[in-house]
Formats: C-alpha cells, sequence, structure tokens
C-alpha cells in the first residue's frame, strides 16, 4: 500500500515514535498469528476488505517503509509493490516485512530523515506515527475478524488518541477513515478511539 496518508507533525517532546511503533508492530503480529487456515476469506470490520486484503494492505506498508528510509519517492518505487504481496505463507512474509521496516525506522536518524510521500515531504517521526496509528487500528481489525484478543495496550491507545486529535478532520476528509460512530460520552478509552476511526467495538 502507497505511503500517502495526511500530512502532519507529531509533537515534540511526545512519546517516542519508534517505540510506539515497535509494540504497535508486535500487536499486529500477534493477530496475524492467530489467523487460522480457512480463515483469510473472513470479512473485517473495513469494508470490502476480507483478512488477506487487509493483511496485504499492512504488509504492504511494512514494505514501503524501507525505500522510503532510504530516500525513494513513490515515483521511485512505482507499482514494484503493488498486488498481492503475501504469497504462499502471509505469516512469514508479515514477519519478514515487519522485521524489514524495524530495522529501517531504528535507524540512527531515521526520525529527523526527511522522508517522501504521495502528498509532500515530511519528517520520518511523523510517517512513523502514521505507520504506528494504522498498524494499533488494524490490528484490532484482524483480531475482530479471527475472533483473537481484541484488547489494546492502554498506553498505546492514549498516545493514539492524542496524536489522532490533530490529524482526524484531516484524515477524513480524505477519507482515510469512515464516519465517527457515536458512543457514550463515558466509553472506555479503547472505544473512544475507536469511534473515531469509524469502529464500533
Amino acid at each position: 500500500m502507497k505511503p500517502d496518508l495526511d500530512e502532519g507533525a507529531a509533537g515534540a517532546g511526545g512519546p517516542d515514535p519508534v517505540d510506539l511503533y515497535a509494540r504497535a508492530n508486535e500487536s499486529f503480529a500477534a493477530a496475524l498469528h492467530a489467523v487460522q487456515d480457512g480463515q483469510w476469506s473472513l470479512p473485517t470490520p473495513c469494508a470490502d476488505w476480507d483478512v488477506r486484503t487487509l493483511v496485504n494492505h499492512v504488509v504492504g506498508e511494512e514494505l514501503w517503509v524501507v525505500p522510503i528510509f532510504d530516500g525513494k519517492t513513490v515515483a521511485d518505487v512505482g507499482n514494484a509493490l503493488d498486488g498481492d504481496l503475501l504469497g504462499d505463507d502471509p505469516v512469514a512474509t508479515g514477519d519478514d516485512a515487519a522485521a524489514r521496516a524495524l530495522d529501517s525506522i531504528r535507524a540512527p536518524g531515521a526520525m529527523a530523515q526527511i522522508v517522501h510521500l504521495s502528498f509532500g515531504d515530511i519528517p520520518g517521526s511523523e510517517y512513523t506515527m502514521q505507520l504506528f496509528a494504522d498498524h494499533l487500528i488494524h490490528g484490532w481489525d484482524l483480531a475482530t475478524a479471527v475472533g483473537a484478543d481484541t484488547r489494546l495496550d492502554p498506553e498505546l491507545v492514549a498516545a493514539c488518541a492524542d496524536w489522532f486529535a490533530g490529524m482526524e478532520e484531516l484524515y477524513r476528509a480524505s477519507g482515510a477513515v469512515g464516519p465517527r460512530v457515536d458512543v457514550d460520552p463515558n466509553a472506555d478509552p479503547q472505544t473512544a478511539l475507536l469511534a473515531r476511526f469509524g469502529r464500533t467495538s
């Protein structure tokens, strides 16, 4: 999936984007390893996406991380990462893509580096925050689809909620998330966050 999320800036002095991404990556991997044979065609909370399509989306994002942090543009990569990327062993492919992405994100200077996305140039730290949020929410989507544990780390929920507060309208205007779901004002933080991403928990 081409890196084309909406523009923004990670807050100075906030949580470490590398740590947040690594933990959300681990959470998504747990859901990925919970997928059983026969579940790849199950529907997910993402409209029109089955389990395989959702995993392919996230793995595609991870595969984009390496060339993006290598300084390449979307045009440089072209259509090399289009289509089905999972092959015959989606779990192994996902593990390998996640490890490669983490290596690039953890590289010295990566967070201060300017990366080139489809909408423009932003710091690597903001790109990583976008990846963190996508992994966190899609990890819940995947766990929901296959009947795995859907509890999210409260610290990750709080960090995502704080970051998304400044991004929600941009995401919604671009069509990156669906309409916000109405929830009780006293809903727990996970339910409230998912509602802002258009999910009903």
